[in-house]
């Protein structure tokens, strides 16, 4: 059983006072509506409504916390291994100052306070990348260089192979210009392909030292 199956919803922060105790590695999920950023944490954690808390009527605007955990080597007992942190949408963030100024302020004040952010996955759209509420994020996240980056390109299955290799070419450089805290890959939700890249690539992050392989 993977790490991340064991994500259960811990709780939903509106505003900073919110926020659970800082104590175990954190992973931030990002992205603009309809990228997919949902399905991503569903099919991450194998679970196909996990991340749908989050859409419910009142609830667009919060930072939504899962909890992962193992069982303790011959114990009944759990320990906590880390969060997965699905941020509010911006996909309107361009366009609606008052939308953009309540983001800014929410999450702003999550990554300047949450020491163990490890790092936040950014899901975009691979048909159409690099869209004006994807290019503010990125400038959004550009001040936090000591924050990794993992740029998911989703729908990968509705573009064609030299489609494809062209969007990964200008997301790797698109990730050259922003530093080597940056990674990429292709992803597909509805197929579910690129889950283990993923699933490996974010369990480097939490654990470095290969504890939970």
């Amino acid at each position: 059983m993977s790490i991340f199956e064991s994500a259960r919803f811990f709780t939903s922060a509106a505003k900073l006072t919110d926020l659970p105790g800082a104590g175990i590695p954190e992973i931030a999920f990002a992205g603009r509506s309809n990228a997919g950023k949902s399905t991503t944490i569903n099919v991450l954690t194998r679970q196909g409504r996990l991340a749908f808390a989050s859409k419910t009527p009142g609830r667009t605007q919060l930072i939504n916390f899962f909890k992962l955990t193992r069982k303790i080597p011959e114990s009944t007992e759990r320990e906590d291994i880390a969060f997965l942190v699905d941020l509010p949408g911006y996909g309107y963030a361009k366009s609606a100052p008052d939308v953009r100024a309540s983001w800014s302020e929410l999450v702003g004040g999550y990554v300047a306070t949450r020491p163990n952010l490890t790092g936040v996955v950014i899901v975009m759209d691979a048909r159409r990348p690099f869209m004006p509420a994807d290019e503010w994020v990125l400038d959004f996240f550009r001040s936090q260089p000591h924050i990794r980056q993992h740029w998911l390109l989703n729908k990968a299955d509705q573009i064609k192979t030299a489609e494809k290799a062209a969007v990964m070419r200008l997301a790797k450089q698109r990730a050259a210009q922003v530093g080597p805290q940056v990674s990429v890959q292709l992803f597909s939700g509805l197929k579910k392909t690129g889950t283990e890249e993923l699933s490996r690539t974010l369990l480097g992050w939490i654990d470095p030292e290969g504890r939970f392989a």
